[in-house]
């Protein structure tokens, strides 16, 4: 069995931060660790928003932004869709990327509730995503001192 520092020290799981990295130009103790997901047919997540209202309080901040990645093209269905931006729906396809911010750009301690998404059901076939959430101020020092989250 695998231990979460095996995980996290993975040649691929260490590549794809650093990309985040490069993309984002947030460090790395900024963020969560990765969110593997897996979805089979007929499996959907219902609307949510990533903002943590205690979070703004906390020493790391509230998650300013998700940055999302699709590792495959399921055969059908599993787009994720922003209800409060026209119903966009974007397809999942491999390799494509999808970042949105969770707070307001005038006030990051405020949810921007237009970024309210789902992950639609998948019709056929898998599909397998990622998310980095990735916090105001550093939330993996605090983390591992065992402060709250």
């Amino acid at each position: 069995m695998l231990s979460s520092d095996d995980c996290y020290n993975d040649p691929l799981v260490r590549s794809l931060r650093a990309r985040i990295v490069h993309v984002t130009g947030i460090p790395e103790e900024n963020y969560e660790s990765l969110q593997l997901l897996k979805y089979d047919p007929g499996q959907y997540y219902k609307p949510h928003s990533d903002f943590i209202d205690n979070h703004a309080v906390q020493s790391h901040g509230p998650r300013l932004l998700t940055f999302f990645m699709y590792f495959n093209s399921p055969e059908k269905g599993g787009g994720t869709r922003f209800p409060w931006l026209n119903d966009l729906t974007v397809e999942p396809h491999q390799g494509r990327v999808l970042i949105w911010p969770s707070v307001m750009d005038r006030d990051l301690y405020k949810e921007d509730i237009r970024t309210t998404h789902e992950a639609l059901p998948v019709e056929k076939g898998e599909k397998w995503a990622a998310n980095a959430w990735i916090h105001t101020r550093d939330f993996q020092g605090p983390s591992h001192a065992g402060c709250p989250s």
